[in-house]
């Protein structure tokens, strides 16, 4: 039965998500990649496909809770069920709070937070029938400690912690369990942008003195979906080298 679930994850055409997609395939999981962007999600196709695997790709605006409610329960439909979510995708906006619009703030809380609780609702009502799920959201480090220029960032991720230990103690007993992952600094094209003193000053808050990668992020998500993680629910895992402990 776990290989026939399907595994749903948002924000899935690079980075994190890619690299999750590709470790949920491994697991020889049925998964469905959503992304904004049609470009990267063939991209992400063809990443699939020379790897040796299959997947479905949607290309969705999540902060469109009508079409992404509509896609999710056409997924949910074909496969008979949502057995694993992942609650991926997330922007920043950054800027210190005195210079930071309702726009910037919005727009971030908007993406990193309501739209996994709208993914979760829909995701939850077959979770519930089939007494299955894995519930996985990505806060991040700046959720758990905070982070200058961040407080919509910071917001939406420690929001997330929130909701997923209420859904936690909501779902227990339908066998759903929902759990946290929050990276540190992680290495993607979003890091790779920054100057060396910036990466160099970052490398020194964190113990391992160096940053993590995707892979690192996708297998503790792998994990979390995996039928080896049903008695941990509620919790918040930092992948971070050390960095929030």
């Amino acid at each position: 039965m776990a290989e026939k679930r399907l595994a749903v994850v948002t924000g899935a055409a690079r980075g994190i998500g890619r690299a999750v997609v590709l470790e949920l395939l491994k697991q020889g999981r049925a998964v469905a990649g959503l992304d904004i962007n049609g470009q990267e999600l063939s991209e992400l196709e063809d990443v699939v496909k020379k790897a040796g695997f299959t997947c479905k790709s949607c290309c969705v605006d999540i902060t469109d809770t009508a079409k992404f409610t509509e896609v999710l329960e056409s997924l949910a439909a074909e496969y008979e069920g949502i057995g694993i979510l992942v609650n991926n995708a997330g922007i920043t906006r950054d800027r210190l709070i005195l210079q930071m619009t309702d726009e910037e703030f919005d727009k971030v809380i908007e993406v990193n937070l309501k739209a996994a609780f709208v993914a979760t609702r829909v995701a939850a009502r077959s979770m519930v029938r089939n007494k299955f799920g894995r519930i996985i959201s990505l806060s991040s480090v700046s959720g758990v400690i905070g982070n200058p220029g961040q407080a919509n960032y910071a917001a939406s991720k420690a929001g997330l912690i929130g909701f997923t230990k209420t859904i936690a103690r909501e779902l227990a007993r339908k066998n759903v369990t929902a759990n946290c992952i929050a990276p540190g600094f992680i290495v993607t094209e979003m890091t790779d942008k920054l100057p060396d003193a910036v990466k160099e000053a970052a490398k020194q808050m964190i113990p391992l003195r160096r940053f993590g990668t995707v892979d690192d992020v996708a297998k503790a998500i792998a994990f979390l979906a995996s039928d080896q993680a049903a008695y941990i629910t509620g919790q918040v895992l930092c992948i971070d080298g050390g960095m929030a402990m």
